[in-house]
């Protein structure tokens, strides 16, 4: 079965913040907006952010201990290739975009290893970019 695209809409207290953000941080293409939302293609996704007060979440997310780190909750993201997740790390380190979690391999030499990093939007919102070298392990138990 191919993958679907998702769409996800999230809360944005400064939308020209948040459009920046997206749009200069990640080169992500901009599609229809209005004075209150903005639709992104988030890396194949429809990712849609709307003006919203400033959320509980925003303030300080809540976080779950995993492998050593303390992971925001809620946060989202996407799975990458190998290859384009060492690239997009790369250039965001470049950009001296700070993060939560720094990249790194998680789970090394056990089922499900991967590599991850967390960072915020400038609204708060918490995301999670992270690749599998082997994809199969995506939902290994």
């Amino acid at each position: 079965m191919p993958l679907s695209p998702f769409h996800l809409a999230i809360p944005v207290y400064d939308l020209p913040a948040a459009r920046r953000f997206y749009g200069d941080v990640f080169g992500l293409r901009e599609g229809r907006s209005s004075k209150q939302w903005v639709d992104f293609d988030f890396f194949g996704h429809q990712l849609v952010i709307h003006e919203h007060p400033r959320t509980a979440s925003q303030e300080g997310a809540h976080t779950n201990p995993v492998d050593g780190h303390d992971v925001p909750v809620p946060h989202f993201g996407v799975v990458l290739p190998w290859d384009d997740w060492q690239a997009l790390a790369d250039r965001l380190q470049a950009q001296g975009i700070r993060f939560i979690i720094e990249p790194y391999i998680r789970f090394q030499g056990e089922v499900g290893e991967q590599a991850t990093m967390f960072l915020l939007d400038p609204c708060g919102n918490a995301l999670e970019f992270k690749s599998f070298r082997d994809m199969g392990q995506l939902f290994a138990r």
